[in-house]
């Protein structure tokens, strides 16, 4: 679960967005489209042209989900960190208008300049 008030890390892993795409569509406005998903334990980020969608499953059969839309216009300034020879995880940190840092933290495999760039274009 993603605790925006103590910036709560999590290690996300890449995820296919066919798997999210029945679950996310019926979210996003007109022109907004999917880019990228990475998948936590059960919780997941869902990254579109206009916002992050993180995605709470709760309960014990997770069918309950909670769903918090952080929009792009709203991230005040971000910082990416890049996996290392020792540190293998890459961080990705917003700031975001009213909330605060949110914290990502994504296991080595992740493109994070990749999505780096994505956050920029939509932000700078």
């Amino acid at each position: 679960m993603i605790d925006f008030n103590n910036s709560s890390v999590f290690k996300l892993g890449p995820w296919d967005l066919g798997q999210v795409s029945s679950e996310i569509t019926p979210l996003l406005v007109q022109g907004e489209e999917l880019h990228a998903a990475f998948k936590g334990a059960r919780d997941y980020v869902v990254f579109t042209s206009k916002r992050l969608i993180a995605v709470n499953v709760q309960g014990i059969t997770g069918k309950k989900r909670d769903y918090t839309s952080l929009p792009y216009s709203k991230v005040q300034a971000f910082s990416v960190e890049t996996a290392g020879t020792f540190d293998l995880d890459a961080e990705l940190d917003l700031w975001f208008s009213g909330l605060g840092k949110v914290r990502l933290e994504f296991k080595g495999q992740v493109n994070i300049r990749a999505l780096s760039q994505l956050i920029g274009s939509y932000v700078l």
